[in-house]
């Protein structure tokens, strides 16, 4: 990847209430190693020192952790902890500014694969959306966002699966929280987010419908292998990662 042609954010300042507990939840360990580390990992292959990661709570705890991975990382501080498409928001002025494309990734997805990415990264330049979005099919969707479609195909919008009508939520199509954007569209679209809905948050996945309707080019690709878009929410969900990759020797190849 030419130098400057893309960044990644990750998304970590959250405080993963449902894990139960008082440590930061991309600081909680996963066979023997902070959930971010995973993330941090895969970035640094991709985007070399062109990495932001977004802190906030624990800000301080979660930079020391990052920093003895990657000395050379930028962090964007989000101080109130108002939803992804702030914490985006956030990020902005600390990015390049020759950057062109930004790869957005969850703090919380420890096991998405390098080969993924590029793919979608491959997707977004070929065929010069302003938006990719990487979707996953799973069978039991619950707590993800709808990803909904019109008739041919194409992505028109995500819905959260709070604010989501009981038709939606059985869709199985969701958002696996990874955005390949044109950092352009992200510094136009970002101030025009609201906060209308139940969470009375500002929800990144409200660009998809911004751009929809701005007449933007807007792709989607849906993931090969779920099991690397599982996200970590809860004890369980932290239990189940740590199970997958005890069985598979502490790495999962994704890359075949």
């Amino acid at each position: 990847m030419p130098e400057n042609q893309i960044a990644v954010i990750i998304l970590a300042a959250g405080k993963g209430k449902r894990m139960r507990s008082n440590l930061a939840k991309v600081l909680h360990p996963l066979a023997g190693q902070p959930i971010i580390a995973y993330v941090l990992d895969t970035a640094t292959r991709i985007a070399g020192s062109n990495i932001v990661v977004v802190i906030g709570n624990q800000a301080e705890q979660v930079r020391e952790q990052v920093c003895e991975r990657a000395t050379d990382v930028l962090f964007a501080y989000q101080e109130k902890q108002m939803g992804t498409g702030h914490a985006v928001h956030c990020s902005l002025p600390v990015i390049d500014k020759q950057v062109e494309s930004v790869l957005i990734l969850c703090g919380d997805v420890p096991l998405i694969s390098e080969r993924t990415l590029n793919s979608l990264i491959q997707i977004h330049q070929d065929a010069r959306h302003t938006v990719t979005l990487l979707g996953v099919n799973l069978k039991h969707p619950d707590g993800y966002g709808r990803l909904i479609t019109n008739r041919d195909g194409r992505i028109q919008r995500i819905v959260e699966e709070v604010d989501a009508t009981e038709e939606e939520r059985r869709i199985q199509t969701v958002n696996s929280g990874v955005y390949c954007v044109r950092r352009a569209f992200l510094e136009t679209a970002l101030p025009e987010l609201k906060s209308e809905n139940l969470q009375n948050e500002i929800y990144l996945t409200d660009i998809i419908s911004l751009a929809v309707k701005s007449g933007e080019t807007v792709g989607m690709m849906i993931a090969e292998h779920s099991a690397e878009l599982l996200g970590i929410n809860t004890p369980e969900d932290l239990n189940r990662l740590e199970a997958l990759l005890s069985v598979s020797g502490k790495t999962l190849d994704f890359e075949t």
